[in-house]
């Protein structure tokens, strides 16, 4: 065979073989400290659709993190149950409770001291925003970040957090719960109520004449978050959702939630 060719198909198979990526397997330990009851209690935080949702007749939950989780329990061997949370200041107080095992949040740095995170597997651009009551005339953020502007938001949630570190005017009025949030804006007490978009959109829909803002105050991205003290698991679910979004796992899970005009797959680290 002249060199030539041989060093082609040499070349060739090297390429091959750097598209053949085995399976992540976890190690023993990475699997107890997964799901140490051997059952993965997966928290899903579903008053975000883009995380999950509960179906009203079944009781079932569905979306990208049910999809995902269960692909990551059927790697682990282990058995999976979602536990629903509708709040997530609660869901980050029960983080090392020992009630839950992974669960999918927004990235936040104040979080960090609470869980560790997974690579982020979801994100939006533009996707935090503020809804405004009938009557404003704000349009964009420039317009309600103003001297003496007040915008809710839930207290311990991603919004209040990224909104604390961007707002150069306005303050921000913590709430309880997302009812609350949307209670004060509805009422006068804030000028405006601010969570992601998907959710702000519904939300526009019970109140006639609020808007979305036009713009936003900060990205969004999302992650598989575990307790404290799990290095191991927090390794091996890291390299499982890099496989992940090399398979297309990932995305195939946005379009069954049907999320893809919402959120799109995370770049590779």
């Amino acid at each position: 065979m002249p060199k030539t060719v041989a060093a082609s198909i040499a070349a060739l198979a090297l390429v091959l073989a750097g598209c053949d990526h085995n399976p992540v397997e976890p190690t023993a330990r990475a699997a107890h400290q997964l799901a140490p009851t051997g059952t993965l209690r997966v928290a899903v935080l579903t008053s975000n659709p883009i995380i999950g949702v509960r179906d009203p007749k079944t009781g079932e939950i569905t979306g990208t993190t049910a999809t995902l989780a269960t692909l990551l329990a059927k790697r682990a061997d282990v058995h999976v149950r979602m536990v629903e949370f509708t709040a997530i200041p609660l869901l980050m107080q029960q983080a090392n409770a020992g009630l839950w095992d992974v669960a999918v949040v927004a990235i936040d740095p104040e979080r960090r001291s609470i869980v560790d995170f997974a690579p982020p597997h979801l994100t939006a651009d533009g996707f935090l925003t503020v809804l405004v009551p009938p009557g404003s005339t704000a349009s964009r953020m420039a317009d309600i970040d103003q001297p003496g502007k007040r915008i809710a938001a839930v207290r311990a949630a991603a919004p209040l957090m990224i909104l604390e570190r961007t707002l150069k005017n306005a303050k921000v009025v913590a709430a309880e719960n997302e009812n609350e949030a949307f209670t004060l804006m509805r009422d006068g007490k804030a000028d405006g109520y601010a969570q992601n978009r998907f959710m702000l959109r519904a939300r526009a829909r019970t109140l006639p004449g609020s808007r979305v803002l036009e713009d936003a105050f900060a990205g969004l991205q999302l992650a598989f978050a575990l307790p404290k003290n799990r290095p191991e698991a927090v390794k091996f679910v890291a390299d499982f959702v890099e496989e992940l979004k090399r398979t297309g796992e990932i995305q195939n899970a946005i379009d069954a939630a049907g999320m893809k005009d919402e959120v799109r797959v995370a770049k590779d680290n």
